[in-house]
């Protein structure tokens, strides 16, 4: 039985590990959630719910920003690894509060390594973001592009996370994996996000907001593959310091994915046009072909699968909040 640690384990993403986990069995789970309003924490605990009676899995209500309360958690554990997922996330909320988002990803993420440092803990997957790149003029967005010129709080965060994982990792031996997502999409996904946003808004003929001409464009990838290359790089035993990309390895425009919701809907969208959003990027693209090799990445779901499967998830659990 090994013991993992998943911060944000009551979120999108953390939640879907953990599932995972269990349906593989041999793990014992320790979820590390504040359940922040950031988004609705009745979500997350909902997640959480998913888990229920579980002996395997663990819930610790505690912030990472708190090194107090995560050295309790350590303490009562023996952990084999730590997937670090809990974050402030997004690019636009971060220009509000920039401080916030420096002390929950620069210093929680400092804390998570500090304690893996003191109880001697060997794997850390860090879970980074695609936005590190800022406009890159060079796709697909490759590892050893330079990560030198982010242009949002949020994206400064992250880098500066995986700038102290590979601080830690050369002093302390300490192996840390760094994982660039790009733009997770799939069941459970948060709901500011733009194509849960979208789906609901459309699904209730209210309009939505596109910003700029529609033609921006993003590498959306489905959270069983992102699940695929986290759980991928939990068992990475190579360089003690390393960087991956978790993307589809396409990109799609924002007016075709407004269409691709539309048809799996029924439903025309209102569109609402709006100027570029300060921070937004104009287009992410990630070249995989790193991860394809050391870890065996090969994500399966294209955005013309994931969105009715999305769509779908979304009608069914909206059926069961008006029931």
């Amino acid at each position: 039985m090994k013991n993992v640690l998943v911060t944000g384990g009551a979120g999108f993403i953390g939640s879907h590990l953990v599932e995972r986990l269990l349906a593989e069995g041999g793990w014992r789970i320790t979820i590390v959630d504040d359940l922040n309003d950031f988004y609705s924490p009745e979500l997350k605990r909902a997640n959480l719910a998913l888990f229920d009676g579980n002996s395997a899995v663990e819930f610790a209500h505690a912030d990472i920003r708190n090194s107090d309360a995560l050295a309790s958690v350590f303490a009562e554990n023996d952990f084999d690894v730590i997937v670090h997922l809990a974050a402030r996330a997004g690019v636009r909320p971060s220009l509000k509060e920039p401080r916030l988002y420096a002390e929950t990803n620069i210093n929680g993420t400092l804390n998570l390594l500090e304690l893996a440092r003191d109880h001697g803990i060997k794997q850390f997957v860090f879970g980074s973001s695609s936005s590190v790149y800022g406009i890159n003029e060079k796709v697909p967005f490759a590892e050893d592009d330079p990560i030198r010129n982010p242009i949002s709080p949020y994206a400064s965060t992250k880098a500066a996370g995986e700038l102290i994982c590979h601080t830690y990792s050369h002093l302390f031996d300490i192996r840390t994996v760094c994982l660039r997502f790009f733009t997770v999409y799939g069941p459970r996904q948060r709901p500011d996000l733009a194509i849960h946003k979208f789906t609901r808004l459309i699904s209730e003929g209210k309009p939505i907001q596109m910003f700029g001409d529609g033609t921006s464009r993003r590498d959306y990838t489905y959270v069983d593959d992102i699940i695929q290359g986290v759980r991928a790089a939990m068992d990475y035993d190579g360089a003690m310091h390393e960087v991956f990309n978790l993307g589809e390895s396409e990109t799609t425009e924002l007016r075709r994915l407004i269409e691709l919701l539309e048809d799996a809907l029924g439903t025309k969208a209102v569109i609402d046009h709006q100027p570029m959003q300060p921070g937004d990027v104009p287009i992410t693209f990630a070249d995989i072909s790193k991860a394809r090799e050391v870890l065996g990445y090969a994500p399966t779901t294209n955005i013309e699968a994931g969105i009715p499967k999305f769509v779908e998830w979304f009608n069914r659990s909206s059926t069961k909040r008006k029931t």
